[in-house]
């Protein structure tokens, strides 16, 4: 699976690992973030899958991970604000937008 963009639900992706049409699958994290989660119980079945790795949408934490993503920020947003392209950009823009 690719980011960006909505991941596929978890029961279609269930599906396609356990009906052989993929055969596994790796994915920042399922529909259901269970960090964002107070009192969350692991129960989604493609926890059970051993050709399935779920990582917890944290796994780029590091402090230098962190230091790294504040500067990139920081440069960006003087980039654009001095009127350059944004090395970076998440969408496209238009000219009067």
């Amino acid at each position: 699976m690719s980011r960006p963009g909505t991941p596929p639900a978890d029961t279609a992706l269930y599906e396609a690992v356990t009906e052989g049409w993929i055969a596994g699958a790796a994915v920042d994290d399922i529909e259901e973030e269970p960090a964002k989660q107070r009192d969350w119980q692991p129960d989604n079945p493609l926890f059970e899958l051993p050709n399935v790795i779920v990582t917890p949408h944290a796994a780029y934490y590091s402090e230098e991970a962190i230091g790294a993503v504040r500067t990139i920020a920081a440069e960006e947003a003087v980039r654009v604000l001095t009127g350059q392209p944004a090395r970076y950009p998440v969408n496209e823009l238009s000219a009067g937008a």
